[in-house]
């Protein structure tokens, strides 16, 4: 096969690419004219390892396939951080409080799949409480108790892990602060130092700087997909969306109405990330110009949460008023940015995605019925 030949099937590739994303776009904007919303409420959720967790209004699910081909589901009431603190109706306030509450309960479910994933033994019950120290024995609790020596490995062991996972946020944070505020400041800077009109004009220095932010996203999407166990997490995010899309489309949820479905959805976290990016633009041109470079940095790291308080909100809207012409516009970068971190799942990712789905569904039903 010739150079020529192999160009012309990349082009015929990325144009059939290109189509079905806009065959999806399509979809969503026909159901959104001829749909109305008839769902009771709105179900979120985030793909886990070889799983989907779903949250509702009063319920966090998980269902996660095991290395046998059991589907694991375990739930947990949860009442928002927001409403337990009465900011529930304190715009931005509430959106930087979702901001950590999403954080807490993904954590907690890569770590609950992490464990089905390792075999590792698991709660019974729910998956995001954990029993306090001083909590009273059961009486089947009591028959097995411990020894001394197993309390204290056991202690030891809690701690170590504790210590484990402080220490991955502390890296995750540290290293998301330097590829997405030390970098693209440090890009944008040293830009103006050598184009005057960059210097001269601080919306261009800003416009550059979130720029850089996004292709630095769009890289690391791209470049963490090559590992298959990513990809497979990206699968589970198409089929947590499809499963989402059923439901608001009033469809019975089974794997072959799913499948039909898109598997973008204006409302996921990919979009608030771009919200994030894109808002930061204008919100640091608001914000006087410090000439030195670390001062630069850390003004813009402590208002990182106002952005996402922002962005939380602008999610709300868009989600409220989605059928209006220019929300659609602007939600449309966010639905491109999906085509990196969703792939098409297959029937049994589907499986796993309408089971943590019905699993919620069920115990809100019950809930009104209390």
């Amino acid at each position: 096969m010739n150079k020529k030949s192999k160009k012309c099937k990349i082009i015929q590739k990325d144009n059939l690419r290109n189509k079905q994303f806009q065959k999806d776009i399509n979809v969503i904007s026909k159901n959104q004219k001829s749909h109305k919303t008839k769902y009771d409420f709105a179900v979120g959720g985030q793909a886990v390892m070889e799983g989907v967790m779903m949250r509702s209004a009063h319920f966090v699910t998980i269902a996660v396939r095991d290395p046998n081909g059991k589907i694991i589901i375990r739930d947990d009431q949860f009442t928002p951080f927001a409403k337990k603190l009465k900011m529930s109706k304190v715009p931005i306030v509430r959106g930087i409080i979702a901001l950590f509450e999403s954080l807490y309960i993904g954590a907690k479910s890569l770590n609950f799949s992490s464990k089905v994933a390792m075999k590792e033994k698991i709660s019974e019950k729910g998956f995001l409480s954990r029993k306090p120290f001083f909590a009273k024995i059961s009486a089947d609790e009591q028959k097995n108790k411990k020894t001394k020596k197993q309390k204290i490995e056991k202690y030891f062991y809690d701690f170590g892990m504790g210590l484990m996972i402080i220490l991955s946020y502390i890296l995750a944070i540290g290293l998301g602060l330097f590829l997405f505020k030390y970098i693209p400041l440090l890009i944008a800077d040293l830009s103006q130092k050598y184009f005057t009109i960059i210097a001269d004009n601080y919306i261009l220095f800003n416009t550059i700087d979130g720029l850089v932010k996004i292709f630095i996203f769009l890289g690391y999407i791209l470049a963490i997909s090559l590992f298959p166990d990513i990809k497979r997490v990206f699968e589970f995010h198409g089929a947590e969306h499809k499963s989402i899309m059923t439901y608001e489309h009033n469809l019975p949820l089974t794997p072959e109405n799913a499948t039909k479905q898109t598997r973008f959805h204006p409302r996921c976290g990919t979009s608030f990330i771009f919200f994030v990016l894109f808002l930061s633009i204008f919100i640091y041109t608001l914000i006087p110009q410090a000439d030195d470079f670390w001062i630069k940095l850390w003004q813009r790291i402590a208002i990182l949460p106002l952005i996402a308080g922002v962005s939380y909100e602008i999610l709300k809207l868009s989600a409220k008023y989605q059928h209006h012409f220019l929300i659609k516009l602007f939600i449309k970068p966010g639905l491109f940015f999906q085509k990196f971190t969703t792939k098409e799942p297959d029937k049994k990712e589907l499986e796993v995605g309408l089971a943590a789905l019905k699993r919620a569904l069920e115990l809100e039903k019950d809930f009104k019925t209390l």
